[in-house]
């Protein structure tokens, strides 16, 4: 941030008075620019025994495989975004059957919320931002071509709660090793 969007004068970027982190200040009308964390909401698409599954059509990870889910917009809650999400890249409605994870990815700002969901009439297709979208039984899953940590670290929650038949909310983070 080079400018303050508030009165368009120079910011600096400091540790402003009371504060523990560094924000970028507007030392013209003392606006603190707070960045926070955004927010990625999904669904973990069911029909039978199958869970649906989208090729990402965009960067980062394009052609690999992905639950569908993608940021929160302002004024919408986390399930109205993921049934958004669910809709926009997998074209599929969704019912809500309730959170499962909470993933936080604090290497790059971010936490990853995903529900459980049941698609509600089978349908599904590839919407804008994935080249195909395919329903895969769990031991299809394509564990070699999954986009994202947080992707892989949630669907192996789902197969062993499927496999107990019990879904407890699960709450973690996913961490950059060093070196990476």
């Amino acid at each position: 941030m080079n400018y303050c969007s508030h009165c368009g004068k120079p910011v600096t970027h400091r540790i402003p008075t009371g504060d523990n982190r560094h924000r970028y200040v507007c030392d013209h009308c003392n606006r603190i620019h707070y960045e926070n964390p955004r927010i990625v909401a999904g669904t973990i698409p069911v029909w039978g025994d199958r869970i649906l599954l989208c090729r990402r059509a965009i960067e980062p990870r394009r052609g690999f495989w992905t639950l569908p889910a993608g940021f929160m917009e302002n004024s919408e809650t986390t399930l109205e975004a993921a049934v958004r999400e669910t809709l926009e890249e997998a074209m599929a409605d969704v019912t809500i059957d309730g959170l499962y994870t909470v993933l936080d990815v604090p290497h790059i700002d971010q936490v990853h919320m995903f529900f459980r969901a049941t698609l509600t009439n089978g349908h599904y297709g590839a919407g804008e931002e994935s080249l195909e979208a395919e329903l895969f039984g769990l031991d299809e899953i394509p564990w070699e071509e999954l986009a994202f940590p947080t992707i892989r670290e949630t669907l192996e929650y789902f197969v062993r709660d499927k496999a107990e038949n019990h879904f407890p909310v699960r709450l973690g983070d996913i961490r950059r090793k060093l070196g990476q």
